[in-house]
């Protein structure tokens, strides 16, 4: 008699191993990316609540502070995507027992690592701000935000995971459907304590934070009940295991901590160079980018349960067959995402500050227009560092991270320093020409290495 476990490990075998990687990538590359566009949308959601309700302080104030809270996730980030890569291998070899007790431990690890980023951002904010050059009321606005996200990290930091979790049990939909549930519970929440109750910037944090909470408890329920294919066991702490989740993890920590790391820099030049105005220009610039960025990530990510699965099988024509899918589309994205910064660019500034003055919409705009080559590239180094995760090359992977997001950055924050506010909007661009140059490197250079082993057996 077949079990409820014998069923879901065949459906997840039927998805990840038979399906045809045109479906596969159907049913679930496009609900990652829009769940993920969804799901992350608060940044957008909150960009324009508070530059609509609060003003151009407000809306400076948070995003001097988002990189920050980036920063107090990473490990959340780390924990998420370094499990899920063991868990999808070990599955494809039947290897159930390893990959329930990693399930299990990085939701302990999920825990334990929120409790201590909640406590260091919330006594560090004020110093972190006074680093940055910020002072006064903008200082104290960036703090009270950052400060109340920082509370509700132990929960709210396990919400990386989960998403992870859910695709690689195949249940895309949910996963889908929990992330629309988060942003618009997030954003109703937002606009009722800014636009009813009228209160302050925290609140904003305040709002979302609640909402990822509730979508956190949503999203576990099934796995609490015992319905899915991973189960809850006592976890075998070793460090082995976590070992395994820092190496699988590594390259998205090192991108997401190094490149909110270079954003704090940013900022801190930017405070410098031009004040207030230049940080809210460039918040504009990172929440127009989070929307192509979100697309592309969220639908290679969503990939890489079914590429680490067939990875593991040893199934290597349809992995390629999948990463074709995957790479396609993130150029198409890449594309669409430039056009239409070029053709909207007022548009897109008026969105989050609508009574702002005609020179700073001037200002913007050109930054939007500078920025945008960069859409033309960065999906090529994001491909190839998932694609590398995916299949367990984590030494390649962090090395296009770190250098996608901290080494080239930082190169060019100091080439183009002499060009002023101009040479800083045109960061991304040469970062990412810089980056699609390493990223054909890394592939030829694997395609080699796969051939070489291929040729050995």
């Amino acid at each position: 008699m077949e079990t409820t476990a014998d069923n879901t490990i065949r459906a997840s075998e039927e998805l990840f191993a038979k399906t045809s990687p045109g479906r596969l990538f159907v049913r679930a590359a496009i609900p990652g990316a829009a769940g993920m566009l969804i799901s992350s949308s608060y940044e957008i959601v909150d960009g324009i609540l508070v530059g609509t309700f609060l003003g151009e302080r407000a809306f400076a104030a948070l995003h001097l502070s988002i990189p920050i809270i980036i920063v107090g996730f990473a490990l959340g980030d780390l924990i998420g995507s370094g499990s899920a890569v063991p868990i999808s291998i070990s599955l494809g070899k039947g290897d159930y027992e390893h990959a329930n007790n990693v399930f299990s431990f990085a939701c302990v690890l999920n825990v334990l690592t929120g409790i201590i980023m909640g406590i260091l951002l919330f006594l560090g904010a004020p110093a972190m701000m006074a680093l940055m050059g910020a002072e006064g009321e903008f200082a104290e606005l960036a703090t009270g935000y950052l400060r109340v996200f920082s509370v509700f990290l132990p929960i709210t930091t396990i919400t990386y995971s989960v998403d992870n979790f859910l695709r690689i049990c195949g249940h895309i939909r949910r996963s889908f459907f929990v992330n629309v549930a988060m942003a618009i519970t997030g954003a109703l929440l937002e606009l009722f304590f800014l636009g009813v109750l009228h209160l302050g910037i925290w609140s904003a944090a305040l709002g979302y934070s609640l909402a990822m909470i509730i979508s956190v408890i949503v999203a576990f329920w099934p796995f609490f009940q015992g319905r899915m294919l991973l189960k809850f066991t006592m976890p075998k702490p070793s460090l082995d295991t976590l070992a395994e989740i820092v190496k699988y993890g590594m390259p998205v920590f090192l991108e997401t901590s190094s490149g909110r790391i270079f954003s704090i820099l940013m900022n801190t030049a930017l405070v410098r160079l031009g004040g207030e105005v230049a940080v809210s220009v460039y918040g504009i610039i990172m929440t127009v980018q989070s929307v192509a960025v979100m697309l592309i990530y969220g639908a290679i990510d969503a990939m890489q349960p079914a590429v680490g699965y067939n990875w593991g099988a040893r199934s290597l024509s349809r992995v390629k067959a999948l990463e074709q899918y995957c790479f396609a589309s993130a150029a198409i994205i890449g594309v669409a995402g430039f056009a239409a910064v070029r053709l909207f660019p007022e548009a897109m500034v008026l969105l989050f500050l609508p009574q702002a003055d005609s020179a700073f919409v001037d200002m913007a705009s050109r930054a939007l227009e500078l920025f945008s080559f960069s859409l033309l590239l960065k999906w090529l180094s994001f491909s190839t560092q998932s694609f590398m995760i995916a299949v367990g090359q984590v030494r390649l992977a962090s090395f296009v991270s770190v250098a996608m997001v901290l080494i080239f950055p930082l190169a060019a924050l100091f080439a183009l320093w002499p060009l002023g506010l101009d040479g800083l909007w045109l960061n991304g661009v040469a970062t990412y020409a810089l980056c699609a140059l390493l990223s054909a490197y890394v592939l030829v250079r694997f395609r080699s290495t796969v051939r070489e082993r291929l040729d050995r057996a």
